[in-house]
């Protein structure tokens, strides 16, 4: 097996047993970059030029007794809305073409710490806005198992990255299922962390109430460890919640007996692929083997969900991307004659159609007249949505729901039709609305070989939950083992 395809845990066993080094390592994956990236176009930038020189220098601090920390010198992807100091963060988009950030975030802060080594940043949906990385500026991102198809979005470069091979895990951000659902489309792991676990400091904000920076990784192992780094109390961001420091890899446990586990059913009707939900409710009957109480459940507001998050997710991001004006940072403009010129054609040029028209629609809903038939009733709901979560886990450990309705879909077919596109998040938005974790793991193949995602839900920083019954299930059907990207043309 090719280093490249090795999930992180089992790359570091390698370095320990010394079968391998660091710079054998980097060398294989920036190889890889060289070899797949034209093909998939993960990267908005490649930063690959000493990754080589950083890791044979760790190898020989390694040599001489260096004491370094268990993840020096692996490699990494950041997802191109994440703040990187000397590095472009352009979020995908004309606006931010040439801006480098001149401050880490706090994630980069903590992966630095580690002495990870970033080989890029990966393309996304602009201002991470889509379900398909359609609507970067730059490309359009294809998926390692069909290339004709979306990888899913907006963290599409992150999830086609790492099913492709060319980073071993990556950060992505997920505002309404744009870390899950392409981690479904490219048959990764992808964790959504409970809302305030990890800081936004330094994430590009879409809709601060909402985003999330969470890990995307090849297996469930993986996706705790990074976990276990990114985690944790900021105090540069007034979000970030004072919760006690967990050790995540301490839940990887085979074992579901006696987990209580509900299947929403307004996750399985209408809309949904019948092969998605075959394949989750094989899920289902594959926990009752191991032991776990499987029960159908409801949740009432799902129907109001999507429009609630469009209406909440709208409205901050018309808000956050007021500061885009021509004048401080980011693009200007050469077409003006006053001030007002600059604004407008600034945001005009700058933005494309999606940031563009979410814009638009959010400045409505919180315009005079407006904001409490919209704005305010959708806070409503979203209060209704936290209370029907917090009774579910009273009775349930976990939910189990698909997390997208179809399988990728072919790049073209939906970007012209934005509520066909919306509808992409239906399984995954309200987790963001109610602020708990949720992690989509690969449950399968259709009859086109393209991967299917099962979302599994949990309460308030119970990650430890959904990452035991996702590693128990992972561990049973061994999905890496039985499948793998094709790069069909």
């Amino acid at each position: 097996m090719d280093l490249y395809d090795l999930t992180v845990h089992e790359l570091l066993d390698k370095l320990k047993n010394k079968e391998i080094t660091l710079e054998e390592i980097n060398k294989s994956y920036i190889e890889r970059i060289n070899e797949k990236e034209n093909e998939v176009k993960a990267f908005v930038t490649i930063t690959d030029e000493d990754a080589v020189e950083k890791a044979k220098k760790i190898d020989d601090d390694i040599k001489n007794g260096k004491e370094v920390s268990k993840l020096s010198g692996i490699p990494i992807g950041i997802k191109d809305n994440i703040c990187t100091k000397n590095v472009k963060t352009t979020c995908s988009s004309k606006m931010l073409e040439n801006f480098v950030s001149p401050y880490d975030a706090t994630v980069m802060n903590k992966i630095n710490k580690e002495n990870m080594i970033m080989l890029g940043k990966l393309n996304m949906d602009e201002f991470a806005m889509g379900a398909s990385t359609e609507y970067s500026y730059f490309k359009k991102t294809s998926n390692p198992w069909d290339l004709k198809r979306v990888p899913g979005g907006s963290s599409g470069g992150s999830a086609a990255a790492v099913a492709a091979g060319m980073v071993p895990w990556a950060l992505g951000s997920d505002t309404g299922g744009s870390i899950r659902q392409p981690s479904a489309f490219c048959g990764t792991v992808g964790l959504k962390p409970t809302y305030g676990l990890v800081s936004r400091f330094g994430l590009v904000a879409f809709a601060s109430s909402l985003d999330q920076i969470g890990p995307i990784t090849k297996d469930v192992t993986d996706s705790a460890i990074l976990l276990n780094i990114i985690a944790g109390h900021d105090e540069m961001d007034s979000t970030s919640a004072k919760v006690e420091k967990k050790d995540y890899t301490k839940s990887l446990i085979r074992d579901v007996k006696g987990l209580k586990i509900g299947l929403p059913k307004e996750y399985f009707g209408e809309g949904i692929n019948p092969e998605v939900k075959n394949a989750v409710m094989n899920v289902a009957k594959e926990y009752e083997k191991m032991g776990a109480i499987v029960e159908e459940c409801s949740i009432s507001v799902t129907d109001y969900a999507l429009a609630t998050y469009y209406i909440i997710a709208c409205a901050e991001a018309s808000s956050n991307l007021g500061r885009f004006d021509g004048i401080r940072y980011g693009y200007r403009t050469e077409n003006f004659s006053n001030l007002t010129d600059i604004y407008k054609n600034s945001r005009s040029e700058g933005f494309g159609k999606e940031v563009k028209r979410r814009i638009i629609l959010g400045t409505y809903v919180l315009s005079s007249g407006y904001y409490d038939a919209y704005y305010k009733k959708a806070l409503k709901v979203r209060q209704v949505v936290k209370n029907e979560f917090k009774k579910l886990f009273e009775k349930y450990d976990i939910l189990l729901t698909p997390t997208s309705p179809t399988v990728a879909f072919e790049i073209g077919t939906r970007s012209n039709n934005p509520l066909e596109m919306y509808l992409a998040d239906i399984c995954t938005v309200s987790i963001n609305i109610g602020g708990v974790p949720a992690i989509s793991i690969p449950c399968g193949v259709d009859s086109n070989g393209m991967p299917i995602g099962c979302q599994l839900i949990g309460n308030h920083f119970e990650e430890e939950k959904i990452l035991k019954a996702a590693f128990t299930y992972e561990q049973e059907t061994k999905f890496r083992e039985k499948y793998k990207p094709t790069f069909k043309k």
